[in-house]
């Protein structure tokens, strides 16, 4: 980053320490209104809403849309790391590959297969792994399920039987930005955690989540990741 400052986030109020990483901007907003008290715009250069305002332990969070895949993620968490943030956590959405999950299902993500080009310019050298004190505080959060996750460049991926080579290397799941954050965070000593929601079963075909349920379960992501972000408080004091 340049010395004068970030260049794709425009910082309009302070940044927490803790910051909350939806994909959609849209997303951001909604888990900024549900979470926070008077939230302030923090940014919206580029449509890359981010929103900090007090939570309900009294501490500052920020809510940043971090925008789709690794490349667009990598920019935000970067810029964030060098604004100060120290605990990043992914809010996100995925496509089920275990079809003993369903739609609307959290899961928290404890190692993420890198098929993605973000995430190994980083380093990550095949998978990556966040923090696990973190990781612990979602699993907990989240009802106790932890999962691999795939992190590609694709959400239209054509290419026959990727799914189900992911699925044998242990993916349950498939997204888009985990792998880019953990391995973010291990590079510049921060921690990072993700915890998804199902919006897609991929299996024969695609089950969609419906749009209502879908803006529930973004929010619904939000909570949950600031209940870990409360357990992982008080495991540290």
């Amino acid at each position: 980053m340049l010395d004068g400052g970030p260049i794709h986030l425009k910082p309009a109020a302070e940044l927490a320490e803790r910051v909350l990483l939806p994909g959609d901007p849209h997303r951001a907003l909604a888990v900024a209104q549900a979470l926070l008290e008077q939230p302030k715009m923090f940014n919206h250069h580029r449509g890359l809403w981010g929103y900090t305002g007090p939570a309900r332990d009294g501490e500052l969070l920020t809510v940043q849309a971090t925008g789709m895949g690794g490349p667009s993620a990598a920019i935000v968490i970067e810029e964030l790391i060098a604004l100060g943030a120290g605990t990043l956590i992914r809010i996100g959405t995925c496509g089920a590959l275990d079809g003993g999950l369903e739609i609307g299902e959290i899961v928290a993500v404890d190692r993420s297969l890198s098929e993605d080009g973000a995430s190994a310019a980083l380093g990550a050298d095949g998978e990556v792994a966040p923090d696990p004190d973190l990781t612990a505080a979602l699993r907990e959060a989240c009802g106790g399920r932890a999962v691999t996750a795939v992190s590609t460049d694709l959400f239209y991926d054509r290419r026959e039987g990727v799914e189900q080579g992911w699925a044998n290397r242990g993916a349950a799941v498939v997204e888009m930005e985990a792998a880019t954050l953990f391995q973010a965070a291990l590079v510049h000593g921060v921690r990072g955690g993700c915890v998804l929601g199902v919006s897609d079963v991929i299996g024969d075909g695609r089950t969609r989540i419906g749009h209502e349920q879908l803006a529930e379960l973004g929010v619904r992501l939000g909570e949950v990741a600031f209940e870990a972000l409360e357990r992982a408080s008080s495991t540290a004091r």
